[in-house]
């Protein structure tokens, strides 16, 4: 995807766009890797804890809990501290999490306002309107829950998934194999732009007014792209720790994008780091979650998400994966992985309470659903090489309204 210039967009915009009209891949799409749900996280894990130093699971049962932080742990905290950094205590003021020194109006919005007083917010409000559309189109159950919150926090909510998704398509998209490296620079690049004030399309202007009212920073979304960049290249995890750094690019980013916008109750006495750390831990849990799913149409593709040491460790091999026949052995395996991310989603699920009231519905109910997942793969007997585990209409209609009561009594 392009960034910055009309000839880039031009060489690259089928990726994400076509006449104007937002890009989505077709269901029959053969995706590069596990996609992922671009949800917002929740926020505050119990005793302000870091995310690096929760139970970890081993391969074939739970392990002792981890008290020293992972190369790829100390990294992603390093960059929690640096967001935490940017928001107030909690309950410092009367409007939580905003930054100390409010961003300036985007450039673009000033001339609009100035040339076209109340006509140019009219066309930022046309902007906001298409990410909804899309949210409501592709995230239907996030969509509904995103009415209950403020209309500012549900715009912003909308404008962050619609740049999330735009950058998933880049290497998951019907155009992905034209994807280099060199169109993720200018991506990036493009996404620097916005963020100094100058968009390129309507999507990117609703963006660019998001990181103005809220203290988002630049770097999740940077990472976000860095990603992108495994995905052409990466296909073999030889351990945990590099996985955890992969689930941290493509879908922790997007806890630390969202923690601003959505919010925390003004009476919470969690510390800012918590807030981040539970975020990361939903983001990652949604991700080990798809990556289990996954495992055959991965393998079809040549790629496996799965730690490559923990597999030998059981007695697997790449072949065993290619092969697809569910053994003992595989079982055995599968319950390891499973009980980490079920970890890390208790550990997120600990945070609701955290959130400020009008987001926990949508958060909770999503997390509910996306853990599912994880039931409906022991139920498929642990087939996940030639079964696809999904949660089915009817469970999903029976979980909202317990989510919503249960969010509700949150405290």
């Amino acid at each position: 995807m392009a960034a910055g210039s009309s000839a880039v967009w031009a060489a690259h915009h089928h990726a994400c766009s076509d006449g104007g009209r937002f890009h989505h891949p077709s269901p029959s799409h053969s995706h590069h890797r596990p996609r992922r749900v671009l949800l917002p996280p929740l926020p505050a894990r119990r005793g302000g804890a870091s995310l690096a130093r929760q139970p970890r699971v081993s391969l074939a049962a739970a392990a002792p809990a981890v008290a020293v932080r992972t190369a790829s742990e100390e990294a992603v905290y390093e960059v929690v501290m640096r967001q935490a950094a940017l928001v107030e205590p909690a309950g410092a003021t009367a409007a939580p999490h905003r930054r100390r020194a409010r961003r300036q109006q985007p450039r673009w919005a000033e001339e609009k306002e100035e040339e076209e007083g109340v006509v140019g917010w009219g066309l930022l409000g046309d902007a906001y309107d298409r990410c909804g559309e899309v949210c409501a189109e592709y995230a239907k159950t996030f969509y509904l829950g995103t009415q209950l919150m403020t209309p500012e926090r549900r715009k912003a909510v909308w404008a962050i998934y619609v740049w999330c998704r735009r950058t998933d398509e880049l290497v998951d998209g019907p155009n992905a194999s034209y994807i280099t490296p060199t169109a993720l620079d200018r991506w990036e690049k493009r996404l620097e732009d916005l963020f100094e004030g100058r968009p390129y399309d309507m999507y990117d202007a609703a963006l660019s007014d998001t990181v103005s009212k809220f203290p988002v920073d630049i770097q999740p979304f940077k990472d976000m792209i860095e990603g992108m960049r495994l995905d052409l290249w990466k296909s073999r995890y030889r351990t945990f720790d590099e996985l955890y750094l992969y689930c941290y690019y493509v879908a922790g980013t997007v806890g630390l994008m969202t923690v601003p916008v959505m919010g925390i109750a003004p009476d919470s006495k969690a510390s800012t780091e918590s807030v981040y750390n539970a975020a990361l831990a939903l983001g990652i849990a949604n991700q080990l979650t798809n990556i289990l799913r996954d495992v055959g149409e991965d393998a079809r593709r040549g790629r496996i998400y799965l730690p490559l040491d923990e597999l030998a460790q059981a007695g697997l091999t790449e072949e065993d994966i290619f092969r697809g026949k569910v053994t003992d052995k595989w079982r055995r395996f599968m319950k390891g992985q499973i009980q980490r991310a079920r970890l890390f989603f208790d550990e997120a699920e600990k945070g609701v309470a955290h959130l400020d009231s009008a987001s926990r519905w949508p958060v909770l109910a999503s997390l509910w659903l996306y853990r599912q997942i994880l039931d409906a793969i022991e139920a498929n007997d642990y087939n996940n090489f030639t079964k696809r585990a999904y949660v089915g209409k009817a469970k999903k209609l029976l979980s909202l309204p317990v989510a919503y009561a249960r969010a509700a009594v949150a405290s």
